[in-house]
């Protein structure tokens, strides 16, 4: 196996075991609530202005099976749309009161896993944390791109 395959393997395995270990702790505290949902009350919370686009973009879906969500997290009370005075076309997103216990309840668990995790991140370098950053992000890039490519020619067929 060559050192690529070897990469990507040992990103999907990390990956799986993050989720693995994670999940539990997160279907317990968050009962109710699928992980779609909890993401986008997380992205509606960081991000001022959120709406369907910009939610359909940041987790690669599309605006359709974005605004089933929302209206789930609206119908469940965590969530409330709002227009703009000078935009009256575009609906925006934030968090209600409840939908912001959500969120906290999502940030502690976040810590808590860090915490666990401190560990082994203690022992990284700042140049190992670079260079690792550095691929990440050139990587992150090129699919990007590839995705662009691949929205291209879906819209030229």
């Amino acid at each position: 196996m060559n050192k690529e395959d070897q990469v990507i393997m040992h990103f999907r395995d990390l990956f799986n075991k993050m989720v693995w270990l994670n999940k539990s702790k997160m279907e317990e505290s968050l009962k109710g609530h699928t992980p779609s949902e909890v993401h986008c009350i997380e992205y509606i919370e960081k991000h001022a202005d959120s709406n369907v686009t910009k939610l359909a973009e940041a987790f690669y879906m599309t605006r359709s099976a974005i605004s089933k969500i929302t209206k789930k997290l609206i119908d469940k009370g965590l969530i409330e749309s709002y227009q703009k005075p000078d935009n009256l076309k575009e609906i925006y997103y934030r968090l209600t009161a409840q939908g912001k216990v959500i969120f906290n309840i999502h940030e502690e668990l976040h810590s808590e896993f860090r915490e666990r995790d401190k560990t082994v991140f203690e022992q990284v370098t700042d140049e190992q944390f670079d260079l690792m950053l550095t691929f990440m992000e050139t990587y992150s890039r090129h699919l990007d791109a590839e995705i662009k490519k691949q929205d291209a020619d879906m819209q030229s067929e």
